[in-house]
């Protein structure tokens, strides 16, 4: 399996000072989630989310795969916890999340124009 980036998610409740933080700060750059990216390396990313819209679960990491589908097989073969089902999102990406061995929710998805 190819993964292409990991990104943390980082819930808060002041998103006005993460983007002072990122962005004004370090440099890098939807309402409810600011993802802030290095202008050097563009997958040096990190999320800062409010509330997920669709999911309202927390994400504690986001994982960019290349073959969501066979990931989510797999994922379901193995019995492992899915949180949230396997869903075509309206910004385009499509994804489900499992909950790890140490119940952190993590977000594995696919941009659907790859």
């Amino acid at each position: 399996m190819a993964i292409l980036r990991i990104v943390p998610n980082f819930k808060s409740e002041s998103p006005q000072k993460s983007r002072e933080f990122y962005h004004d700060f370090l440099g890098m750059d939807m309402d409810w989630i600011i993802t802030f990216v290095s202008p050097e390396n563009p997958r040096a990313q990190v999320s800062i989310i409010n509330e997920d819209p669709s999911a309202h679960i927390h994400p504690d990491c986001s994982i960019e795969v290349k073959e969501i589908k066979q990931l989510h097989a797999r994922a379901v073969e193995l019995g492992l916890k899915i949180v949230y089902p396997l869903t075509d999102e309206p910004w385009g990406v499509r994804r489900f999340f499992v909950s790890d061995p140490n119940g952190k929710v993590i977000n594995l998805m696919q941009h659907m124009s790859d």
